[in-house]
């Protein structure tokens, strides 16, 4: 008798205590596992991809995509899309040099552009969480509003930033050897990666993607959950915009595009569910270098430049597929690793 309470204890215990392989995101294990067999693959194939001058270029490539993608990671947990964040960085970016060359100062500028995104984040979240319009065609709109807004405001052309000016600055800043962009960058990931796995938000997030109304009927607002997420979004589009200025030297309306896409994949590719209810900004961070990783080797290799767009975009599709199936993968792992222990014993 007391050998079967044993067992049953043993058994309560085990069955509430997962191992680290059934907690992990299979899609995010597998991505994490292709990325470093790429970063291999450009490293022997080209002297100096493994650099350090060439891996702090990386990640300076890198970070407007990711500080974007950590904010989209919120979105598409809570089953929604936001496909204006390209336009919302072409807005910022013309708004940035339009009010600097009329003599702004720079924080107001930087003030004024986080605002300006954060004022189109909450368009799109008062719209599609309140008014219950999809929010893909509330973004898509939007999208071609924003942008249109941006290129009636500078006829089409390009507005230069004097370098001299604090904005112009940041895009040039660099500590311990990285550009101030990949540090700002990391700070926006450790604060997500906090928001998402550590608190109530986080928990509400995954759970409006998985099981709104469950979540609602606990009491929860998840109308303004929803609509805060695309604000996120708006906010971080806001910082791309105005990054992509500081950088470039320069706001042109036509910034960012295609730049929803690229953000989109580098959530997707990094395992976060695109139907919502699983989201992981870790995977993010992978996504994010992949599609920097794929675009950064393929230019040192000389590759067309035109063959980019097509690699990333058959990876994505790789990507989807592997996470539409994760499940029936991690089950196929288990099933063979049961068979081969039986077998040794």
């Amino acid at each position: 008798m007391s050998a079967v309470r044993t067992a049953s204890a043993t058994g309560a215990v085990t069955a509430s205590n997962p191992g680290l392989w059934e907690r992990a995101n299979k899609a995010t294990v597998a991505m994490a596992a292709v990325t470093v067999a790429v970063f291999l693959g450009f490293g022997a194939a080209s002297d100096n991809f493994l650099t350090f001058t060439n891996l702090s270029n990386l990640a300076t490539q890198v970070a407007i995509t990711l500080i974007v993608a950590v904010a989209m990671t919120f979105v598409i947990s809570t089953g929604q899309i936001d496909l204006s964040v390209g336009s919302t960085v072409a807005f910022v970016a013309v708004s940035t040099a339009e009010l600097l060359r009329a003599g702004w100062d720079s924080s107001l500028v930087i003030a004024a552009g986080l605002a300006a995104g954060l004022f189109w984040g909450a368009v799109n979240g008062w719209l599609s969480a309140y008014q219950r319009i999809p929010p893909f065609i509330v973004t898509l709109a939007t999208m071609s509003v924003i942008r249109g807004i941006a290129q009636l405001w500078t006829q089409g052309f390009s507005v230069p930033i004097d370098k001299r000016l604090y904005v112009a600055k940041i895009g040039e800043a660099a500590f311990l050897g990285f550009s101030v962009l990949a540090w700002i960058a990391l700070a926006v990931v450790l604060i997500g990666a906090v928001l998402l796995a550590k608190t109530r938000f986080g928990t509400y997030v995954n759970g409006i993607g998985s099981q709104e109304e469950s979540v609602r009927r606990a009491g929860v607002n998840t109308d303004r959950i929803k609509m805060v997420t695309l604000m996120l979004t708006g906010l971080a589009a806001g910082a791309a915009g105005l990054l992509t200025a500081a950088r470039l030297g320069s706001g042109s309306a036509n910034s960012g595009e295609g730049f929803e896409l690229t953000v989109i994949a580098a959530v997707v590719l990094g395992g976060t569910n695109l139907f919502g209810g699983r989201g992981t900004v870790v995977g993010t961070i992978i996504g994010a270098l992949i599609t920097g990783v794929i675009a950064n080797g393929l230019t040192l290799l000389g590759v067309s430049p035109f063959l980019t767009p097509i690699v990333t975009g058959l990876v994505l599709i790789a990507a989807i597929w592997i996470n539409l199936r994760g499940r029936t993968f991690a089950d196929l792992f288990q099933h063979l690793s049961a068979r081969q222990g039986s077998a040794r014993r």
